[in-house]
């Protein structure tokens, strides 16, 4: 019997249709093998993942793979910049002190007080490279989680032990030349600076610190720049053209309330008096700049202390650059990581910023001319009587 053309191209359609099943059905159902031993039967007709699912899934893992050995690479490229920078600042026996933390000196009596000094010892074409032109007394209480920063005028006029009247930014650099060393005390300038601040401010000094300008610089770009607060009496802000030799703008122009700025405006901020021909909002000339110098700092704490900065490898690579090459500390490394903790406990906004200008309200200097006509300040009470000056710290 002789079969249609409609039946035919049924038939062909049927086969492509059987032909489609049977290539969807497992290999034990194909070759007869016991189906009980097979998926579910729902599985029988589920297609199996097509090409391009199966390469993305090998790229996925590849990225992967890849991440985690790039993620322990730089974990092995940020140890060994953190252990060159740690032998840099504290010698071999810091790798050591790493693991472990030591209470500070002072902690259990309650304050634990730091002498901050600052030199441009970075720039060998600067004259007077070695006077400390910027130094502050860092002085947390343990017990209360509060603090003081303290700015020391680098125009005080004081007798440094053994070496007679000077401003007392010059006491670091006397004490190198004459590599101070007595007991108690740190070795060389510092030793001689920490004496000198010790007798005339009544302050039991634990620990000391001496930066350079770079690391200033390098530390608030490190972080990605620091948030200050400017409040000048001018209502333009603050502005010092004296030029900045590097950029060739003028040192400062920034408007009053909140500024971000980078690390060489930062310097230049720590650095300008406002003596330039034609500057405003500098009414308190060098007492300014220290007040601009601690509002730095704060907000240097409060980025160095962050998340986005300890969670960030780069970030700490650089901040670890910036000390390594330009500080100089008689900390141990046991004893900056507890430092470390006590600052996070102390809030900004329980860390105060004082000057002897505007102690209380009261100016506690006066401007004084020495023998060699040098202008210079020493306290209202008179050259040498620091007892109203000791007071008021002892209340901090």
């Amino acid at each position: 019997m002789r079969t249609s053309k409609k039946e035919s191209l049924d038939r062909q359609r049927q086969n492509r249709d059987f032909e489609r099943l049977y290539r969807t059905i497992p290999q034990n159902y194909q070759s007869g093998s016991d189906v009980s031993a097979a998926n579910e039967p729902d599985d029988i007709f589920v297609e199996r993942p097509s090409e391009g699912k199966l390469r993305r899934k090998k790229l996925i893992k590849r990225v992967v793979i890849i991440f985690i050995i790039l993620l322990a690479l730089t974990g092995l490229w940020l140890g060994a910049k953190f252990a060159a920078n740690i032998i840099k600042v504290f010698g071999w026996g810091g790798i050591t002190d790493i693991f472990r933390t030591e209470k500070l000196r002072g902690e259990d009596e309650g304050r634990v007080t730091f002498l901050l000094a600052g030199n441009s010892a970075d720039d060998p074409g600067h004259g007077g490279a070695e006077l400390t032109d910027s130094i502050m007394l860092v002085s947390m209480n343990t017990k209360e989680k509060t603090g003081y920063i303290l700015s020391i005028p680098r125009d005080l006029y004081v007798d440094i032990p053994g070496h007679g009247y000077a401003k007392i930014n010059e006491a670091y650099q006397d004490g190198k030349r004459a590599k101070f060393s007595e007991p108690d005390y740190a070795q060389g300038g510092m030793g001689l600076l920490e004496k000198t601040v010790s007798q005339y401010f009544g302050v039991k000094i634990n620990y000391y610190a001496l930066v350079n300008y770079t690391a200033l610089e390098q530390a608030v770009n490190a972080v990605g720049g620091v948030r200050v607060d400017i409040q000048s009496t001018d209502p333009r802000g603050i502005y010092d053209p004296s030029l900045d030799l590097q950029t060739r703008k003028p040192l400062v122009k920034l408007p009053n309330g909140p500024n971000d700025i980078d690390g060489r405006t930062a310097l230049n901020l720590a650095r300008a008096r406002g003596n330039g021909r034609g500057s405003y909002g500098y009414a308190q000339s060098d007492f300014t700049r220290t007040e601009n110098q601690r509002k730095i700092l704060i907000g240097l704490k409060d980025k160095a202390t962050s998340a986005s900065t300890l969670s960030n490898p780069v970030k700490l690579s650089q901040l670890f650059d910036s000390f390594g090459n330009n500080l100089e500390t008689d900390l141990k490394t046991s004893e900056v990581r507890r430092a470390y903790d006590l600052s996070k406990e102390i809030p900004s906004s329980t860390l105060k910023s004082v000057s002897l200008n505007k102690a209380n309200g009261e100016d506690l200097l006066m401007s004084y001319s020495t023998r060699t006509g040098q202008s210079a300040l020493v306290p209202k009470a008179g050259i040498d009587n620091y007892s109203v000056i000791q007071t008021f710290i002892s209340g901090l």
